[in-house]
């Protein structure tokens, strides 16, 4: 039996996706933080990924809908807070410098996550932890992702008491 899982829930999971897309996007190219929202908003970008099914290979499905409001506020809170939270992360780090030396794609996730940890009170921390190690699992392997939930976790425990 499929989880059941609100439209509501479905659209915020979606932005947060989008979220690190367009962090990713606006730290790597010379695209402004406007123009990646709109491209998103638009349906321009983000509106497609590619599954793998081991019988047929690879094809193009559609993404589900996004929460519009959300994602923006997130890509611009991320964007606003950048410095602050890319000191965070440093300091939760092993070694501060590791972060320099991420994976692109988890620097953008990791912002967005600790973004959300430290500037959002509707939803509960469990549930974004969660939402960003279930995030992790569609671009890393198994690692990463036990990596992030760590981390997460920790940082969780010390933004929000």
């Amino acid at each position: 039996m499929a989880k059941f899982v609100s439209e509501k829930i479905r659209k915020k999971s979606g932005a947060r996706l989008a979220a690190v897309q367009a962090t990713y996007m606006t730290a790597f190219s010379d695209i402004s933080v406007d123009e990646v929202i709109e491209d998103f908003k638009s349906g321009e970008i983000g509106r497609y990924a590619i599954e793998e099914d081991a019988l047929t290979g690879e094809h193009t499905v559609e993404l589900s809908e996004m929460d519009i409001p959300y994602f923006e506020n997130l890509v611009r809170g991320v964007q606003a807070k950048k410095q602050d939270l890319e000191t965070s992360l440093r300091s939760y780090l092993k070694d501060g410098s590791s972060y320099d030396h991420m994976n692109a794609t988890m620097q953008a996730l990791l912002l967005c996550a600790v973004y959300e940890l430290g500037y959002t009170t509707d939803v509960d921390t469990k549930i974004l932890i969660q939402e960003y190690v279930d995030l992790a699992y569609a671009f890393f392997m198994k690692n990463e992702p036990k990596m992030i939930n760590a981390l997460l976790d920790q940082i969780a425990k010390n933004v929000r008491m």
